[in-house]
This record gives C-alpha cells, sequence and structure tokens, in this order.
C-alpha cells in the first residue's frame, strides 16, 4: 500500500502537493478544513500530515488532522503563523532581520520614529500576506497607531533594501539540509509578481542564506521544504519572513528543476532519498493575479502554464507561467508577446524581467 500524505487544505499548493506524490506513489490527500462538517477522515497510525498553510480555522476536521501524532512540524507552523514569535526566534537564533518591537498598549508613535526613523512598518501579528494587513506610520504625514492594532501588531524599521530574494530549502530527517538557488523576486503591492532563478550574479550570497535558512531549520528540528524570504543590501541579507511550506517564489522549481520543490518536501515528509537538486536550466516564474485564463500563452513555446481553477478575484493568485530560458531569444519573444496579451499592471513586471536579461 502507498503511503497517505494528508494535507491541511486544498489550495493550489495543496493540489501541486497532490500532482507531485504520483510519480513517488504516494497518495498525497488536500483535505478542505473550510466546510463544517461531522464526519472524520480514516487516518491511520502511520499516515503523515502535512500543511499548505500556516493557519487554519479550527473545525473536525482540522482539529483531527493537527492533532494526529504524525503531524509533521506541528509547533512549528503556530510559531511562524505569528510575527512575534517569528521575529522572537530569529534575534534568539541570531540571524539577522529588520529592527523591531512589539506593539502594545504603551508604544508611541513619537517613540517608534525616534527608534526607528521616519518611516515605520506596523504588521498585524497573524495573517496580512500579499500586501494585507501593512500600516505605515510616516512621520511627515503625523500616521497614528490604529487603536485596534495595540496587542496585535509589531513594528519594524523600513528597510531601504537593492531586492528582494528568496532562498528555498529542505531539511530531512536526518537533520541534512538541500537547497536550490537563490531566486530574485519582483512584489507589486505586496504581492509576488514574478521570480527568477537561478542568477550568477546572486551566486556569492548562496552560502549566506543557506547558512541562515539551516540555522532556522536546525532551530525548529524542522522537517521538509521551508522558503525564507530575504532583503537584500549590498552583500548582505537580512530575513523578512518565513514561511513552513513549499512557497510560490520556489514554483519555477516545477520547470527548471529535476525534483521540484513539492517532490522535495514530499521526500522528506516521508523519509525518501534527499540530495540536492539538479537544476536543469534558468527559469522565469510569472504570477497570474486575478486575470481570465488566456489560452494564448499555451502557444509560448517555452512556456508551462499551472491554471489554479479557482473563481478569479482582484488580487487573487489564479496560476502561474513558468518560462525555460533556453535562450534569450525566445524569452524575449515570450515577454514581448505576453506585454501584448497581458494588463497594465504587468507590464511593469514583465519590463523588470527583460531588464535583468538585457541590461545587467
Amino acid at each position: 500500500m502507498s503511503t497517505k500524505v494528508w494535507v491541511l487544505g486544498n489550495g493550489q499548493l495543496g493540489a501541486m502537493l497532490a500532482h507531485a506524490g504520483k510519480p513517488l506513489a504516494l497518495d498525497v490527500r488536500p483535505i478542505d478544513i473550510m466546510v463544517p462538517t461531522d464526519e472524520k477522515l480514516p487516518l491511520a497510525a502511520d499516515d503523515i500530515i502535512t500543511a499548505e498553510r500556516e493557519q487554519w480555522p479550527e473545525s473536525a476536521l482540522s482539529l483531527q488532522l493537527s492533532t494526529h501524532a504524525n503531524f509533521i512540524n506541528g509547533p512549528v507552523f503556530g510559531r511562524l503563523a505569528d510575527r512575534f514569535t517569528q521575529k522572537s526566534l530569529l534575534d534568539e537564533l541570531k540571524v539577522a532581520t529588520a529592527p523591531w518591537e512589539p506593539v502594545d498598549d504603551k508604544s508611541d508613535e513619537t517613540t517608534l520614529h525616534s527608534r526607528y526613523g521616519d518611516r515605520v512598518l506596523l504588521k498585524r501579528r497573524t495573517g496580512g500576506y500579499d500586501g494585507r494587513g501593512q500600516h505605515w506610520l510616516k512621520q511627515a504625514e503625523d500616521s497614528k497607531i490604529p487603536a485596534d492594532w495595540r496587542n496585535l501588531a509589531i513594528a519594524e524599521q523600513a528597510i531601504n533594501f537593492d531586492e528582494e530574494v528568496s532562498l528555498v530549502g529542505a531539511r530531512g530527517q536526518d537533520g541534512k539540509c538541500y537547497f536550490y538557488p537563490l531566486t530574485l523576486n519582483l512584489h507589486q503591492d505586496g504581492i509576488l509578481m514574478a521570480s527568477i532563478a537561478p542568477l550568477s550574479r546572486l551566486a556569492p550570497l548562496q552560502t549566506q542564506a543557506e547558512e541562515m535558512l539551516s540555522t532556522i531549520m536546525h532551530g525548529l528540528n524542522y522537517v521538509g521544504v521551508m522558503a525564507m524570504e530575504c532583503f537584500r543590501l549590498g552583500d548582505k541579507l537580512l530575513v523578512n519572513e518565513l514561511a513552513p511550506r513549499v512557497h510560490n517564489s520556489g514554483h519555477w522549481t516545477q520547470a527548471g528543476c529535476h525534483i521540484d520543490q513539492f517532490q522535495l518536501h514530499l521526500r522528506a515528509l516521508c523519509n525518501l532519498p534527499l540530495h540536492r537538486p539538479q537544476v536543469n536550466f534558468q527559469c522565469v516564474m510569472v504570477n497570474l493575479i486575478g486575470i481570465d485564463k488566456d489560452d494564448r500563452w499555451l502557444s509560448l513555446p517555452n512556456a508551462e502554464l499551472f491554471w489554479y481553477n479557482k473563481e478569479v478575484r482582484p488580487g487573487r493568485k489564479v496560476g502561474h507561467l513558468n518560462l525555460s530560458v533556453h535562450n534569450r531569444v525566445h524569452l524575449a519573444d515570450s515577454i514581448n508577446q505576453l506585454k501584448l496579451w497581458m494588463p497594465q499592471q504587468y507590464q511593469a513586471p514583465l519590463d523588470w524581467i527583460m531588464a535583468e536579461f538585457f541590461n545587467a
């Protein structure tokens, strides 16, 4: 019988985990934990549980899954879902991150500006991904701390970073770690729009990034794939966010590597052999945000479409395109076609991709 892996959540990450499990003869079952039900899942003692998200509503199904003895990394999800405990962990492990402090009843704008400068970013402790749950305190505008954010947020120093990068890695049950190359990311309105990997100019930062993520995964006794989003300031990295799961910025591995992040995660969870993924070629990932499916994308000879079959809404991730960079001519042709086919909010990200390859 094949090993069963149950996934808390059945969004696109769960679906891609299920797809990745098939070649490994793993029975991966994403579970919709949002639908109220009194039914019980037929969990066996040796089944394995993982999650596609850091937080979930309490329900009969989520309780059954999250209290199972084989819920891998169970204590980690809540710890990293709360920015207070996530940042506290980074400080405890001496991993560089932006200076910060909790926002409580005693916090005031004058003190925060004196400590962190004229721009201070408030972040809700939980939730608030993709640009939500953030509030800027700008001294020039006399911005105020929202009353209902006290004791529910942290304050961070604004970082004037050069660019945003991420590292996706995995730790096995034997404690050994394996990493993909650093990925260059572009965010727009707080949402990831595009990623490029690998890039030779980021290679000098690879060892530093691997040491940081190794420290975090060892500190948590973590098993599986974890993503670390960072700000690059010159030749130094600062951790911005951690995700204890497969991650949007690792989607390029589906086209560019012989083991993608989803299969690597499952291998680690199920104690299957692990090794450093082989990069077959450079890849560009374009997130599809709030736009309708366009079958013309399939005409691009170097494109792979992953459509999540979700209702299209503004700001919602509904799919992604992986563009294989076999040569720059094909990439330029594909980007120029996408510029004609995609709406205005994609013009700047597509120009960013072109600039990285042709103006570097």
